[in-house]
């Protein structure tokens, strides 16, 4: 059963399509990939997913989130499906995160209006029991010390796993990771990896993986659609799409990772 229905996708800004006629599906349970140079219009194209487009860009087309319209939904209807059924990890979590609340905070907000939208009735007490639940889940260390800081007091992976749990809070069906190891050194990128793969697995999650790195995705999913200037040029099974690209452009992507592959191996 598809949990997510993409036809006719296209993003708009100033009467030019930055994403024009993107149409794919997502299965429950199951892992896509979206890859592309950076300007490919992946962003966009997750942005649009859930409504939340910056103002100036305009979507047209179809998207269908569980079975619910995303285009042309008024923002409370948006609103429900947020966390309920889709939550995105970001690309930078110190911009993502607020910087002016402790992490446990943070973390604990989204937990309550979890629960308040369940109408499950919950205290102080089953707040902060569920904050270091979640930090345990996924992984961060000295739990009592972190909830306790703000975002600019701990590292940039530590920041990374916050925003992961706050979206674990939320119970989504639909996990959208925006370029999630981008902003990380290869050690934490590589760790934060294992973590969303074992937390989509723990879960019975479905995710949608964005990013440029190519070795990166093929690790994490099953199928990959390939963007270009705001078009899908590939898509297929991970392991035929890299191991036979039918395009050019897939060819090229391939080509420049396994480069920049020999070039870290021979640094």
């Amino acid at each position: 059963m598809s949990l997510l229905k993409v036809r006719d996708l296209s993003v708009a800004a100033r009467g030019r399509n930055l994403v024009d006629s993107v149409s794919f599906t997502l299965d429950a349970g199951e892992r896509l990939g979206i890859i592309g140079e950076s300007g490919s219009g992946k962003s966009l194209t997750a942005t649009a997913i859930i409504g939340l487009l910056p103002p100036g860009l305009s979507a047209t087309g179809s998207v269908l989130l569980d079975g619910h319209e995303v285009i042309g939904a008024r923002e409370g209807e948006l609103t429900a499906l947020r966390g309920a059924v889709a939550a995105t990890v970001f690309q930078d979590p110190l911009t993502a995160l607020d910087p002016l609340m402790r992490v446990g905070r943070q973390i604990g907000e989204v937990w309550e209006r979890t629960e308040r939208r369940a109408g499950r009735p919950h205290g102080k007490g089953d707040t902060r029991a569920a904050v270091f639940s979640l930090m345990d889940e996924v992984s961060l260390p000295e739990p009592e010390r972190i909830a306790g800081a703000f975002p600019h007091e701990i590292s940039g992976g530590q920041r990374q796993r916050v925003a992961i749990a706050m979206a674990l809070a939320c119970r989504p069906k639909l996990l959208i990771a925006d370029e999630p190891t981008t902003a990380l050194d290869v050690t934490t990128q590589k760790e934060t990896l294992a973590l969303l793969a074992r937390l989509v697995a723990d879960h019975g999650m479905t995710l949608l993986f964005i990013s440029h790195d190519l070795p990166v995705v093929a690790g994490i999913v099953d199928r990959v659609v390939v963007m270009r200037t705001g078009v899908v040029v590939e898509e297929g099974p991970v392991r035929q799409v890299f191991a036979t690209p039918t395009h050019a452009y897939t060819r090229e992507l391939l080509v420049a990772a396994e480069r920049f592959d020999r070039a870290l191996g021979a640094a």
